[in-house]
């Protein structure tokens, strides 16, 4: 690491971010194809979500770090754990983070509408609580339920409703292929933790299934996203084109089904990024073209 801004920048954790790009990016393609985009609102929805997930990176830095749950981990840079800056200052980071969000939000909120205010305490709330507070859910085994509504569900189905102002049947069925890959992306960091975990006294979900079941898991999040394409695709045909992105799947796929552990997963997990973003790429542009 070469200077201040490369430690923050690290412990912001970059390859998490596509989790938060993809369900704007679907949300936006489904408000064009059943309405009207509007643009000014798709960015100022990206800051936010961005925003949230990095402040939440931070918050998870700041909790685990003085819990002491991160002591033995392996995988991305934890500021807090490793000395790199003081819980305060990584703290102070995770608010600024919602802060930005809260102020992007509550103008896209003035345009549309309070019900979006809501949904904007509820995400911060579940990214503090997440590992903060003191019942924290990701100690729990709740972390892939958390993932999986607010990154897919509310996330994509939110984006869209920013410009149509309603919920549709297209954005929630959009939303799941979303929420199972950013599942798919924990699952594989938390698999990789297991062991950290368990010494910790971390009761996440691969904590308690285990290894095997949790490897199942990963599996049938991907498949279950590619599953539901051709269900899409009956209302928006080009949108099979996010089957493109099968061969990305490939590479983590083998290594978590061959028994990857511990560093061995860190590939995985950086190959689920990218198949993410892919998968949710050519899943939007599909949507859009068809509308």
């Amino acid at each position: 690491m070469k200077g201040p801004a490369s430690k923050w920048v690290a412990g912001a954790r970059p390859r998490t971010l596509p989790a938060a790009v993809v369900p704007v990016a679907v949300g936006s393609a489904v408000a064009g194809a059943q309405g009207e985009v509007v643009w000014w609102r798709a960015a100022a929805t990206l800051v936010v979500a961005l925003a949230i997930q990095v402040g939440t990176n931070y918050a998870n830095d700041y909790s685990d770090g003085i819990r002491g749950t991160d002591q033995r981990r392996v995988g991305p840079t934890r500021l807090v754990a490793e000395g790199l800056a003081t819980p305060s200052s990584v703290r102070l980071a995770a608010f600024s983070s919602m802060a930005v969000a809260g102020v992007v939000g509550l103008t896209v909120s003035i345009a549309v509408g309070p019900e979006l205010l809501l949904v904007g305490v509820a995400c911060f709330a579940a990214g503090w609580l997440y590992t903060g507070g003191p019942r924290p859910y990701g100690y729990a085994g709740f972390g892939e339920v958390f993932v999986f509504v607010f990154f897919g569900l509310v996330a994509t189905a939110g984006s869209a409703y920013v410009h149509l102002e309603r919920v549709t049947g297209l954005g929630l069925l959009a939303s799941v292929p979303v929420g199972l890959l950013a599942t798919a992306l924990l699952v594989t960091n938390n698999l990789r933790d297991i062991p950290s975990d368990t010494s910790a006294g971390k009761r996440t979900l691969a904590v308690r299934l285990g290894e095997t079941w949790t490897r199942l898991l990963y599996l049938g999040c991907l498949v279950g996203a590619f599953l539901l394409v051709p269900v899409i695709a009956l209302a928006q045909p080009f949108a099979l084109g996010a089957l493109a992105s099968a061969p990305l799947a490939r590479r983590p796929a083998k290594a978590v089904a061959s028994g990857a552990a511990g560093r061995q997963l860190v590939p995985a997990l950086v190959a689920t990024g990218k198949l993410q973003l892919a998968f949710g790429a050519l899943l939007a542009l599909g949507i859009a073209i068809s509308g």
